[in-house]
Order: C-alpha cells, then structure tokens, then sequence
C-alpha cells in the first residue's frame, strides 16, 4: 500500500469515527451547533454525521479520492463556526475543557491542509 493511499484511508478513518460519534453521542454536537443555523441542532448534527461518513466512502474509493478529498478540505473550513461557539461557550469550564476547546481551533488547519494533501495525490 503506498503511502498516499495510506493517508487517504487513515482520513477516511477519521471522518468515518467523527461521523459514527453523530449518531452515538450526539448532545456534545447538538450544544456546538451556531444558533444562527436554522432549525434543530439535532438536525445539524445528524447531517455533518452524514456527510462525514459520505466524505470517508469517497476517501477509501481511488476514483472518487480527489474530488471527496477536495470536499473535505471544505467542510473542515465549514464546520470552523462550531469549534469557535465550543471555545466560547466553554470558556469559564475548567482548564481541561478549555484546553481541548481552544485547541480544536488551531486544528482545523492541520485537518485541512491533510485533506488537501489527499486531494493532490488522487486516485
């Protein structure tokens, strides 16, 4: 397996996890969902489940790698929102919850340049 490909499956591990997490916990995504969104939280957390799973079927495809890891790299940038109501809404929490919260934000730019990365190597 090259190392391309193994990058592109560990992702897809990743969001595939992130997504199982939706549907398994999902008030700790239910609370992160930016009340200016419309409708239910609830909502909002089953369709990022949904797309996440979506985006780590296309990862682990060669022929819809590129496209599904260009996609990904989106949606990391599109779900910044959330991560930033967490930091703020977790501010006076202990210094253990503020850590995670704060440390999500910095994250997002890893995550994105990982999926880019992908998306480079293809299929």
């Amino acid at each position: 397996m090259s190392r391309s490909t193994r990058s592109a499956l560990l992702l897809a591990g990743l969001l595939a996890t992130a997504g199982v997490a939706h549907f398994a916990r999902p008030k700790q995504f239910d609370a992160i969902v930016p009340k200016s969104l419309p409708g239910e939280p609830r909502t909002w957390t089953q369709v990022s489940g949904v797309v996440e799973l979506a985006l780590a079927a296309g990862l682990a495809v060669p022929a819809t790698r590129g496209a599904s890891a260009r996609a990904t790299a989106l949606f990391f940038a599109g779900v910044f929102p959330a991560h930033v109501k967490m930091a703020y809404d977790w501010r006076d929490r202990s210094p253990k919850a503020r850590a995670i919260a704060y440390g999500r934000l910095p994250l997002q730019v890893p995550l994105i340049l990982w999926a880019r990365s992908v998306g480079r190597t293809g299929a």
